[in-house]
């Protein structure tokens, strides 16, 4: 039976900083370091067909210390953007603590864990495009590319690898678990855990837990 791991890339320099990361390409930071090899350790003894990742190194550096410790280092593996975290606008690069400061806790609350409601566009230094995104924005990206490139694969009888982030994954885990978009607002997935979903032949989960 095939099996699906989902896995948070470790902790990276900006999460230790407390500051919003987005599409900021950061890397991680000694725990998160630490925290992608423990998840190696839990996956020792699984072998994978395939590997996707996002476009940014936080991800990419995860998959790879995974694959090193696992004995894995030549799996195929796609990246694509559609995994990158959600893009969080003119709050890229600014500590999470001083918008509160600002804006008000009640509007950073709203800002991080709405599900509608995307930060500021404004152009910044770390946002030129003034690009933003809400989770419902995310997930509008990242499950098209989860339903036809990845669901596919597992379907084939393949055991896929998937190193992503907090908000893309927390929308593929609402897809696969059906919660509705106030459940999942309450869904924090670890950094570093990995998240296992087994499936039938037939293409049903009958399994699913953190390792």
């Amino acid at each position: 039976m095939p099996n699906l791991v989902l896995l948070r890339h470790g902790e990276s320099q900006w999460n230790l900083e407390n500051r919003f990361t987005g599409w900021v390409d950061i890397p991680l930071s000694p725990k998160g370091e630490e925290e992608a090899r423990n998840a190696g350790e839990k996956l020792k003894g699984y072998k994978f067909d395939k590997g996707y990742t996002s476009v940014l190194r936080r991800a990419i550096d995860t998959m790879n210390i995974v694959l090193g410790l696992i004995g894995q280092q030549t799996l195929p593996t796609e990246r694509d953007k559609a995994l990158n975290e959600r893009h969080y606008g003119a709050l890229q690069g600014r500590n999470k603590e001083e918008i509160g400061k600002i804006y008000g806790m009640e509007q950073l609350k709203i800002w991080r864990r709405s599900f509608d409601v995307p930060p500021p566009r404004d152009k910044t230094e770390l946002n030129p495009d003034g690009i933003s995104e809400s989770l419902k924005d995310t997930a509008a990206r990242t499950l098209p590319y989860f339903e036809s490139n990845i669901v596919p694969d597992v379907l084939a009888g393949k055991n896929v690898l998937v190193t992503a982030h907090g908000n893309s994954l927390r929308s593929i885990v609402m897809k696969l678990d059906g919660l509705s978009k106030e459940e999942v607002l309450e869904l924090n997935i670890p950094t570093g855990v990995p998240l296992l979903y087994v499936y039938d032949r037939t293409g049903n989960i009958t399994e699913h837990r953190y390792l």
